[in-house]
């Protein structure tokens, strides 16, 4: 049985145990990157996620208050996914981790306009990240999506 307790009240151990494994922060990443929302979505991640590993990470994350689920409107089978509050703080995180990456990586691969983006200030990138996922876009993907806003396409 897993202990749900913290192993101590440091702000990093926290963060840790919430995402120190490979898929948590990814299923983030693709949910405010691509605007992943289902299952199936997740399941055709590059990484490659198997589907308990999937249900276990998605699980994890709607335990910690990081995720919300609902069932579809329009297929009862499915859910859809989507981040709470405490969610959408990530996505400073996400940015930052991200500009590190792209800077260290011996390949980064990303789409042309996530490097254009990185031409611009780091908090009007972050604000309108955060409006595009509030409005159910996301970086790259949607009518309020950080690349339309900024005319990065």
């Amino acid at each position: 049985m897993k202990r749900e307790e913290n192993k101590s009240r440091c702000p990093i151990n926290f963060t840790v145990e919430i995402f120190g494994d490979t898929w948590s922060l990814l299923i983030v990443r693709d949910m405010i990157a691509l605007g992943k929302k289902t299952f199936g979505e997740f399941m055709e991640s590059e990484e490659r996620i198997g589907p308990s590993v999937l249900a276990d990470r998605l699980a994890h994350l709607e335990r910690k208050g990081i995720i919300s689920k609902r069932p579809s409107e329009t297929d009862k089978r499915k859910f859809i996914y989507s981040l709470t509050e405490k969610g959408l703080d990530l996505i400073p995180i996400v940015y930052d981790i991200a500009v590190w990456g792209s800077k260290h990586s011996p390949h980064p691969k990303a789409p042309d306009a996530w490097f254009k983006s990185l031409e611009y200030d780091r908090e009007l990138v972050i604000r309108l990240w955060r409006e595009a996922v509030e409005s159910g876009s996301s970086f790259f993907i949607g009518p309020d999506s950080v690349v339309n806003k900024l005319g990065l396409a």
